[in-house]
């Protein structure tokens, strides 16, 4: 949704994605996608990707060291400015821009402060189509990993639950939408609990 609205808004040119990953499973760091669907993603939208390999398990100092390598990357791009999707998490805004500035890079976040039932809903509404495929048990139903992302989805998440899980509460991985050139055709797999969260395993048909 961010990169649709910079889009769509010429709120910034965007020229690449970046994405960080776990090395030791092939698949995206958090969410546990696979990489497979995370290239098909980037091929979709257009924009060159940016991996940026994390071992695991990683220490936040690893972490740092990836991402400054990775920041290497983007400067050569010219890259002025990066685009995070963050909604309210005051803690996580202030982190980017203090890592970003000693680069001379600007943080900007399109969604900040949007009411999350209705950005949820517009989503919705805008064609976008995606999957949870991360919950946190302690927060949601496992049963809810693997759900298309719709408004049957909205309607059935318990009170307290952020309708775009920006709590943490699940992650999702977008198979349709403005921001792509042609639809990817995924096929929900099995849900398994590992290190307390229950990941839906997504792949390419």
């Amino acid at each position: 949704m961010a990169l649709h609205m910079c889009r769509s808004e010429g709120l910034a040119d965007v020229v690449a994605l970046l994405c960080t990953t776990n090395e030791a499973f092939d698949r995206v760091a958090m969410h546990g996608t696979r990489n497979a669907i995370l290239r098909a993603q980037a091929a979709a939208t257009g924009l060159p990707l940016i991996e940026v390999p994390l071992p695991w398990p990683c220490a936040n100092e690893d972490y740092e060291a990836r991402m400054a390598s990775a920041m290497d990357q983007v400067r050569a791009l010219g890259v002025e400015t990066m685009v995070f999707g963050d909604l309210f998490l005051q803690d996580v805004r202030d982190y980017r821009i203090a890592q970003l500035a000693p680069l001379g890079v600007t943080a900007l976040f399109p969604l900040w402060g949007r009411a999350t039932d209705e950005l949820a809903r517009e989503i919705i509404a805008l064609g976008f189509e995606a999957h949870l495929v991360t919950v946190d048990p302690a927060k949601l139903d496992p049963s809810f990993a693997g759900r298309k992302f719709d408004a049957q989805l909205l309607a059935d998440l318990p009170e307290g639950v952020d309708q775009c899980g920006e709590n943490g509460e699940f992650h999702t991985a977008v198979s349709a939408g403005p921001i792509f050139d042609a639809p990817l055709n995924v096929e929900v797999g099995e849900t398994v609990l590992r290190d307390g969260f229950a990941y839906a395993d997504l792949s390419l048909s």
